[in-house]
């Protein structure tokens, strides 16, 4: 296949994906929106995690809030587990890197929080990990995955949201997993502080 089939075929691909994600997604959305307002308008925070691409989703999350989406507005309480490579090597070294993210979660999490678990497998240990310690600190969780959701998805109580993207390659997963970041970005921002 040359270059440019190549290029729409991943185009119609995507394409495909997220309308039937936008079909089976904007239930659990919803829901994960309410979660995270109500956790924000409470004086909580959001902390989230992933490995690559999902630890750059988790990144790019944190921002989000942070600072602004697309409305001029406060910042709002959210930190990426991802980025202190002190904190995350020290625990890989000293501990096991299964454990990176929870002992973040046992330090910083608090009643109501939340945490943002994303991982396209649903198999990630140590975001599994970071889930395990979050129910035990009493928090809320909205888990972003893929496929079957793998054992996250089997992990979660009754109070969390799982954002399963029907699908079983990365790529899509991921591409979604973007739009859904947004589409939370959006609906926390609409909740909060109005607009258009």
């Amino acid at each position: 296949m040359r270059a440019k089939e190549r290029v729409r075929a991943h185009f119609a691909e995507s394409i495909e994906v997220k309308q039937k994600a936008m079909l089976a997604l904007a239930e659990p959305i919803s829901n994960a929106i309410t979660i995270l307002t109500d956790c924000l308008r409470e004086q909580g925070k959001v902390l989230s995690c992933g490995n690559g691409g999902s630890a750059g989703d988790a990144q790019h999350f944190s921002a989000e809030l942070l600072n602004r989406f697309e409305m001029e507005r406060p910042g709002l309480a959210a930190v990426a587990l991802t980025t202190d490579s002190s904190t995350l090597t020290s625990i890989a070294n000293d501990y096991a890197y299964d454990q990176i993210f929870s002992k973040q979660v046992s330090a910083l999490g608090r009643p109501g929080d939340c945490l943002l678990a994303i991982s396209t497998s649903g198999n990630s240990p140590n975001v599994l990990a970071a889930v395990d310690a979050a129910h035990e600190a009493s928090m809320h969780v909205i888990a972003l995955t893929g496929r079957d959701g793998g054992s996250i998805g089997g992990a979660l109580d009754a109070g969390d949201v799982e954002i399963r993207v029907p699908d079983e390659r990365t790529a899509r997963i991921q591409e979604v997993h973007l739009v859904v970041l947004h589409c939370l970005c959006d609906g926390i921002d609409q909740a909060l502080f109005g607009g258009s």
